[in-house]
This record gives structure tokens, C-alpha cells and sequence, in this order.
């Protein structure tokens, strides 16, 4: 879907804000700070994988960021997923986690057409799956299935990471095998180049694609390899002979094409997307009517202290064509913000927050989306929230019906039109929901290194929980001593640690609890590509089957 040429331009937004003033560049320093830890995390990964170069090309191999490079289509955009997935969940030593959960994703262009490509980072403990690499997987195959994405996997794995078995993970675990079905029957293609070994259940990554690509003298696919053979039945038999590339290509059919090297291998991966004759939105990367205010001064909006108050049009104006924006009862429950823009030509609705969602806010925000509904726009929402208003008048008003009816409102949106959330800033109790957090199916989240989430401030609820002790006490009728007093200071203490380190984006992110934190200045380019992945995928008429292409 193209940009309409002659579409009428919105209002002019006219900033009042000052990129350069002191309060800004002070905000802007402790943004960088955030954003080069970002990126540091991230290039954790690809240098732990780096460092299985020379073992890769002693075998002739390729590393697996070299292989997604070769892959994908020169110059064309990269998105990115779940790059800090699993951190700080391999180890407790924050120093010493790496990141990623022992795979890659992302949406690129293969041989003119977007797909999702996922590789285990066999660099890395020889592409195990981390604690969250199976999580990482299932979104990105989620991701695929709701926008109509033919799927590229990219399979070299040591399968789970034994040391750190859990039933329950191998129980899960099945939904990845599961996923691949219903992809396939819904008329998406799945195309997977076995690089190396997948055994036992990675075995059926290739059994439940539609087209394999093996490379010889590399791929290994079989149930079981030749020390649980013997140990089990007492054959003995070489890897080959079990389920080598050549035996599946010649004997079983697991294979419809050999190649003679990785590099081989990608290029006929890339012929075989050709083949689809899928097409998308292929304009060139270019920005065809950028803001009018820089994106560098997004940088500095918003305070390491997120109780300093942000004008969230400010935000807008930064991310959309020209800077116009046409604002929705602006007049009427102020602090929730719903507006209509255009990003790289399509329109689109934000909703966004100044302050606590209110009850007129709440109403504002669900007569919008039902508003956007009917157009048929997509919705983006910019979390900046501590939440729903609370107190006697808020109460008396009927704020839990009028946030209900915006929760409904946001639920529902979900199966009329794409929702997309970036989280700005706070994200705090039931405005995580309101908002379209996670748990309400965006079909993208992106944070920035400015958010933070939680069922509540961690202030609030160290006091909150010291409060309920206190009262407890003296109920029972239990003098508060400095001694208790001593207990008491350190329990809140021990309750806003808690809080204040699961709050923090890095954590939240390596929980999948989003699709990767970004850099706010790319946040335009996301959200361009995010859309554009959605429109292609809501016009695309896919051949749907009763069942997943089988294996012949």
C-alpha cells in the first residue's frame, strides 16, 4: 500500500519545547548513558558468538550473523526482536549474562520479499536454547503467523541446554513444533536451512517445514544420535548413516535440495523465496516527509526521574510527516492525548498520556479507538501512565466502570486493526493495560531505555506494604520499637530494591515482556516498518490448507 499523494495535510504542531536548554541536555546525557548500556548488552551476544569464529572456519562454516547478512537483501531495512531476551536469566551475575537466549530474529527482505528469520546462535554453547530462547522463538513465530510472513529458519543447534533442564520448558517447548503446523497450514511459507545437527525433537524443525535446504557434510537430522542409539537399542551407526544431509536428499526425501556449503545454501534459500511470488511494499528506505524537529531531541524529554511531567505531543511531533497532528477532544480529558497523524503516508492514531487516565480521559481514549476502528487505522500507543486515577471523587465517578469500558475497547481493537505500543516511560498498574501492554497482543511493543513497569511505583509500594504492617501491629496492640521500626526500614528498603530492578526496561525486556528496546530516535523508522509489515500482511490472500504441507 502506497502513500496517498494529494492527502490533506493536518495541523502545523508548533513545539514549545527546547531542545538545547540546560534541563534538556541534562536529560539527554543520562538518556545516552542508558542508550550505550543498550547497546552494549546487545553487542554482548555477537561477541560471544564472535569468539567461535576460527572453530566456524575450520569446518568452512559461516557464523550466524554472517549468515542472516548474506541472506538478507543489500541495503534494505533490518528489524531486529527480542535482542536482550533471557538477560539475567542464565546467571544472576548481570556482569556475566548474555543475552539473546541463544537465538536471532528479526524481519528483513529476502529476494524482494519481508520475512521473519530466525537462527540459533550456534556460536554460542553451540546454539543451545537459552532459558528464553524458546519464548524468543514462539513470538517471532507468533509475529509471523498474525502479519502473513513466510518464515526462513535458519537451524544449527544443540538443542535445549540440558544443565538447565525443566520439564516444564521441554513441555512447552512443543508449541515451537506446533507453531510450524498451523504456519504452514495457513499458507505461510516455512523454509529452513539445516546448517548443522538437529536432534531428537529439533529433528522435526525440517520435518515440519516445506522446503529444506542441507548442506553437506553438515546437516545432521535424526530422533536420536549414535551414543543414545547404542545406550538404547545397542546399534551402532555413523552420524551420516543416521541422518545425513546426502542420505535425507537421496533416501527419505527430509531434504529437497544439497548444498555444497553454507554459502551455497543461502543462495538457494534466497531462489527459493524468489519462487514465492510474494511481494510487499518495496519502497526504498527514504524518508518522504520527515518531522520538522529533530529526532535527536527526543533524546532529552524525558527524565531519569519519570515523575517530572512530559508533554507526550512533543513525542509525536518528533515521530510524524511534517510534525502535523490533528488532536481529538483536546479540550476534553486533557491528560489522555488522542490525536491522528501520518507516518511515512499512512495514517495512523496515537493515544498517549500526560498525566493519569482519568474518567473523561478513559472515555476520550475508548470513543477513539472505536472511532479508529471504523476508519480502519491503525492505533499506536505511547505509554507515559502511573496509571488510573484513584481517590474518593475518581471512585465516585465510576472510574472503575469508564477504565473498564477502555479496556474493553483496546481488547477488542486488536481483531479490527493493528495496535502497536512503545513504551516511553512509566507503565504502571492497570494503565500497562489500558495502554495495550503485553498482555493485550500489540501486534509489535518496542520500548525505550526510559521505561519502566510495574503494578505500582516502588515507593508506593514499600509504603503501602509498611502501612498494612503497621496497622497490623497495632490492631494487636504490639508497640513499634526501634527495634521493629529497624525491621520495618529494612523490609521497605527490600521491597523498593525488588521493585525498582524488575521495573527497569533491561529486565523487563530480557523477560520478553517486549520486542526490544530501541533507541528513541529510531523510533520513527520502527514504527514505518512495523506498519508497513502490517498492511502487507493484512491485504496479502494467502492459499490457507486444511493441514501443513506434508512431507513426502
Amino acid at each position: 500500500m502506497t502513500a496517498m499523494p494529494f492527502a490533506a495535510p493536518f495541523p502545523l504542531y508548533e513545539s514549545r519545547w527546547n531542545g538545547q536548554s540546560a534541563q534538556a541536555l541534562e536529560r539527554q546525557t543520562a538518556m545516552l548513558a542508558r542508550i550505550a548500556e543498550m547497546q552494549a548488552l546487545q553487542e554482548r551476544a555477537a561477541q560471544a558468538s564472535l569468539r567461535s569464529l576460527p572453530s566456524f572456519e575450520r569446518r568452512g562454516q559461516l557464523l550466524p550473523r554472517q549468515r542472516i547478512a548474506l541472506l538478507l537483501d543489500a541495503g534494505q531495512p533490518w528489524l531486529p526482536l527480542s535482542q536482550l531476551a533471557g538477560y539475567g536469566a542464565d546467571t544472576d551475575d548481570l556482569d556475566k549474562s548474555v543475552p539473546g537466549g541463544g537465538a536471532l530474529a528479526g524481519i528483513g527482505w529476502i529476494s524482494g520479499v519481508r520475512c521473519m528469520v530466525v537462527a540459533n546462535d550456534s556460536g554460542i554453547n553451540a546454539g543451545a536454547l537459552g532459558p528464553m530462547g524458546g519464548e524468543k522463538m514462539l513470538r517471532a513465530q507468533e509475529i509471523a503467523l498474525e502479519n502473513k510472513l513466510p518464515f526462513v529458519f535458519l537451524v544449527e543447534s544443540a538443542g535445549a541446554n540440558l544443565m538447565r533442564y525443566r520439564v516444564e520448558g521441554f513441555v512447552k517447548g512443543g508449541a515451537l513444533f506446533r507453531n510450524l503446523a498451523r504456519l504452514s497450514s495457513a499458507g505461510i511459507p516455512i523454509v529452513t536451512i539445516q546448517h548443522g545437527s538437529g536432534t531428537a525433537g529439533g529433528a522435526y524443525m525440517p520435518g515440519l517445514s516445506d522446503m529444506v535446504v542441507m548442506v553437506k557434510g553438515r546437516s545432521r537430522a535424526f530422533l536420536a544420535g549414535p551414543p543414545l542409539l547404542k545406550a538404547a537399542t545397542g546399534e551402532i551407526a555413523t552420524e551420516e548413516e543416521l541422518g545425513g544431509a546426502e542420505m535425507h536428499c537421496q533416501l527419505t526425501g527430509l531434504g529437497e535440495y544439497l548444498a555444497g556449503d553454507d554459502r551455497d545454501a543461502i543462495g538457494i534459500a534466497r531462489q527459493v523465496v524468489a519462487g514465492l511470488g510474494w511481494s510487499g511494499d518495496t519502497r526504498a528506505d527514504v524518508d518522504p516527509a520527515p518531522p520538522r524537529y529533530a529526532a535527536d531531541e527526543l533524546l532529552g524529554l524525558f527524565s531519569p526521574d519519570l515523575r517530572q511531567p512530559v508533554d507526550m505531543r512533543e513525542v509525536i511531533a518528533r515521530l510524524v510527516d511534517r510534525s502535523e497532528l490533528l488532536e481529538f477532544k483536546p479540550d476534553y480529558g486533557a491528560a489522555t492525548l488522542c490525536t491522528q497523524a501520518r507516518i511515512h503516508g499512512r495514517t495512523v492514531g496515537f493515544i498517549s498520556n500526560n498525566g493519569p487516565i482519568d474518567v473523561a480521559g478513559a472515555n476520550k481514549a475508548t470513543h477513539f479507538i472505536q472511532w479508529m476502528c471504523k476508519l480502519g487505522q491503525p492505533l499506536i500507543y505511547l505509554q507515559n501512565t502511573t496509571g488510573y486515577m484513584v481517590g474518593k471523587d475518581s471512585e465516585q465517578a465510576g472510574m472503575i466502570k469508564h477504565g473498564s469500558k477502555m479496556i474493553q475497547a483496546v481488547t477488542n481493537a486488536s481483531r479490527l486493526i493493528p495496535q502497536i505500543t512503545i513504551q516511553c516511560g512509566a507503565s504502571f498498574g492497570a494503565g500497562n493495560y489500558g495502554m495495550c501492554g503485553r498482555a493485550y497482543e500489540p501486534r509489535f511493543l518496542f520500548s525505550w531505555p526510559s521505561a519502566r513497569t510495574a503494578v505500582m511505583g516502588a515507593e508506593q509500594a514499600a509504603q503501602t506494604m509498611r502501612t498494612v504492617a503497621e496497622g497490623g501491629m497495632k490492631r494487636k496492640g504490639v508497640e513499634i520499637t526501634d527495634a521493629l521500626r529497624a525491621q520495618l526500614d529494612a523490609q521497605t528498603r527490600q521491597i523498593t530494591q525488588n521493585f525498582e530492578r524488575q521495573a527497569d526496561v533491561f529486565h523487563t525486556s530480557g523477560q520478553m515482556l517486549d520486542d526490544g528496546v530501541i533507541d528513541p530516535r529510531d523510533t520513527r523508522a520502527v514504527l514505518a516498518q512495523c506498519l508497513a509489515v502490517c498492511t502487507d500482511g493484512d491485504a496479502r490472500q494467502v492459499r490457507a490448507m486444511q493441514f501443513g504441507l506434508p512431507r513426502m
